[in-house]
């Protein structure tokens, strides 16, 4: 051992680098046998290898950059987690529950650390703002179950980003008056300046992103550039006098609604995070605690036992109170008390700035002493979290007396995206990325048609690497796809065999847009598609990309609730309205509108649905002027001989080019009853985009218009 003892610490960049990604990679490991969360994992590898462990490594520069970096990722990424809609939704409750869940376990904290522990105002204060908040490390036992839409469920996601509010001003607030400058102007100038930077951030980072996200779609300028808001928002925070983890989670908060949880973006984020930067940070951690101290007398014992009982206990009476205040049951309350209970990311964060802070004697806030009997108390509460979540997650399962299922609309998904052009191609797979049900794992399928004439192989060669560019863009979403390129003579033919091939449900495609090929609306196959075709077909134009726009406004015909494929694009667009944030808007008449808010209400809540009467089909145009350039128009239509089949969707093709012309657009056929047979005599699967009595009357009323100019 001695022998070994020589070559430690280790100093050569590489290597330390080496031992990091190994500590990295064997901890998740390790704790996935033990059931232990992978967090505390890193904290402890990093007290074996740090120098009051085995003095493996030495906690140079690189700790201190990465582990700022991981410090704000951690706050950023909690942000961009927040569900934001219900926190909307269920305000008056959230805040309740909120407000209850912060004060009470911080005033039983505080206290206990004043009379029982001995600590200054400051310390207890501190220790108080961490057992305030809470980090959702059970939160995948609930996805588990299904259980994402119980009252207890949303209450407690929603009270964990107020509570965690709430604990950062605390500590904004501590860390401003450490200077010791606590007189009336200290503190106006400190809210003059809290009040600027929040306006100013608020009012101009989303018209930034939004611009941004619109005119440049690489991936790694996007990646880079939500990077940089990151770290000015939290340059900007510290310019202040506020924490930089402050401006982090704020920027987090604003960039939310655009980073969409099933986005490429933030799957990258997500990545660069939990790989590197915050498992870094950890390490850091846990090479700054001091093991020796756990053996040297019952002080450290006694301040974890108080920490963990009083802030456990205070979780509890706000979880329970809160219950019974809104009449939920019993295992609500269960729920609301695991999921609240446990702290993690949040409590690391804020005891690393107390390390930092120094008290009226000189000494830091928080000691080696307070610092130990927090990273254990991390650890007795994700154990105390997890247990009492998967308790009560199994006790509303028997209360409910079935496991939540998918229903049968749901189960037979698949969606085919036919592309063709790579400048469009990207934006179609975001969308079917976006409204497909991930719980399902279907995968998505993307298709290359080609004709069957002189240029084939080249255009083949081309549809591979067009593919290939694709299955590389779903990967960064975690999205499996299949792909085939087909040769056919005829492109709808060849899309319907496909279809039938890979059993799809429906299909996802891109409008025609190329005047050069075909001088039509529909193009040279659309309308043999969704003629010849009975299952649901959407057309998109997509002029920006999903996560700048600001409202979908949707057109749904009467008796558009009696189609068999109602509740399939229903849910479709209530997924991709719930993975945007962003609200819609539908327009029709008021019976189609109230199954449409009974869908809403009881399937997406979360949604933030609006409902406008719109007595006629014929009022179509008079959208126009509440359709701005950052919103989506989805026109739900309807083929022939169909329930929700009017004549006036005849006129469809010339009032889109003439009243909605340049904007967002999604043309949406729903599902028919069974399937589409060959042609007979008495129905052909082709028809033309106009009649020959059209095509006639309007070469008649030609004529007429020339004669009497002639006159």
């Amino acid at each position: 051992m001695l022998l070994f003892a020589r070559y430690f610490p280790i100093t050569d960049p590489t290597l330390v680098f080496f031992v990091v990604l190994l500590i990295i990679l064997l901890a998740p490991i390790i704790m996935g046998k033990l059931r232990i969360p992978h967090i505390i994992g890193m904290v402890l590898a990093g007290v074996v290898v740090g120098r009051y462990g085995l003095n493996i490594l030495v906690r140079d520069d690189s700790f201190e950059l990465f582990g700022r970096v991981g410090l704000y990722y951690i706050m950023f990424l909690a942000a961009l987690e927040m569900d934001m809609e219900s926190v909307r939704k269920n305000k008056n409750r959230l805040i309740i529950f909120g407000l209850l869940t912060f004060s009470v376990p911080f005033l039983f904290t505080y206290f206990a650390g004043i009379r029982l522990l001995g600590y200054s105002i400051t310390s207890a204060l501190l220790l108080g703002c961490i057992m305030a908040s809470n980090t959702l490390v059970a939160y995948p036992i609930v996805s588990r179950y299904g259980l994402q839409r119980k009252p207890g469920v949303t209450l407690s996601v929603g009270s964990s980003m107020i509570s965690f509010l709430f604990a950062l001003i605390f500590l904004a607030a501590i860390v401003a008056s450490s200077s010791g400058e606590g007189g009336i102007m200290f503190w106006l100038t400190f809210a003059v300046k809290f009040i600027v930077y929040c306006t100013g951030v608020i009012f101009l980072l989303p018209r930034l992103t939004r611009w941004f996200l619109r005119r440049y779609s690489d991936a790694v300028m996007q990646f880079i550039f939500v990077l940089a808001m990151l770290f000015l928002c939290a340059a900007l925070s510290g310019a202040i006098g506020l924490e930089g983890i402050f401006g982090a989670f704020l920027s987090g908060l604003i960039m939310n609604r655009y980073i969409p949880s099933v986005s490429p973006l933030k799957n990258r984020l997500e990545f660069i995070g939990n790989a590197v930067f915050i498992p870094y940070f950890l390490i850091g951690v846990g090479m700054l605690i001091n093991v020796r101290l756990l053996f040297a007398g019952g002080g450290i014992l006694w301040a974890v036992v108080c920490i963990v009982f009083f802030g456990t206990l205070g979780k509890a009476l706000a979880a329970y109170a809160s219950c019974i205040g809104f009449r939920l049951p019993l295992s609500s309350g269960h729920m609301m008390f695991g999921l609240t209970s446990a702290h993690a990311a949040g409590a690391i964060a804020m005891v690393m700035i107390g390390m930092k802070l120094p008290a009226t004697d000189g000494s830091p806030v928080v000691d080696a002493q307070l610092l130990n009997a927090v990273i254990i108390m991390i650890l007795f509460t994700c154990i105390i979290s997890s247990v009492i979540t998967e308790q009560a997650a199994r006790r509303i399962i028997l209360r409910d007396k079935e496991m939540p299922s998918e229903s049968n609309r749901e189960t037979d998904e698949k969606i085919l995206v036919p592309v063709k052009y790579p400048e469009y191609a990207e934006r179609l797979m975001n969308m079917a990325i976006l409204m497909q049900n991930r719980r399902l794992n279907r995968g998505l399928v993307a298709l290359n048609v080609v004709y069957d004439d002189a240029q084939m192989e080249r255009n083949i060669e081309r549809g591979k690497r067009l593919l290939e560019q694709m299955t590389r863009y779903c990967a960064g979403s975690d999205v499996r796809v299949q792909t085939q390129t087909r040769v056919a003579a005829n492109i709808a033919n060849g899309i319907k065999h496909a279809f039938k091939e890979f059993q799809a449900s429906e299909i996802l495609i891109g409008m025609h847009t190329h005047k050069e090929v075909s001088s039509r609306f529909w193009g040279e196959f659309h309308q043999s598609l969704f003629n010849g075709l009975n299952r649901q077909i959407m057309m998109a134009r997509l002029q920006q990309p999903l996560n700048t726009i600001r409202r979908i406004q949707v057109a749904v015909p009467s008796r558009a609730e009696f189609e068999p494929g109602f509740y399939r694009w229903l849910e479709r667009l209530a997924r991709l309205a719930g993975n945007l944030e962003c609200r819609i808007q539908f327009h029709g008449r008021t019976d189609t509108l109230s199954h449409v808010n009974e869908f809403i209400r009881n399937r997406h809540p979360q949604v933030r649905a609006e409902y406008t009467e719109m007595p006629h089909w014929n009022a179509l145009p008079q959208l126009v002027t509440s359709i701005a350039g950052d919103h989506l128009l989805v026109i739900v239509t309807a083929r022939k001989g169909t329930v929700s089949y009017k004549n006036a969707l005849e006129y469809l093709p010339d009032e889109i080019k003439r009243y909605f012309n340049g904007r967002n657009l999604l043309i949406i056929f729903p599902d028919q009853y069974g399937n589409q047979e060959e042609m007979t005599y008495s129905q052909s699967q082709h028809t033309e985009e106009h009649s020959a009595w059209e095509s006639l009357a309007r070469w008649v009323e030609r004529r007429r218009r020339k004669q009497s100019q002639n006159t």
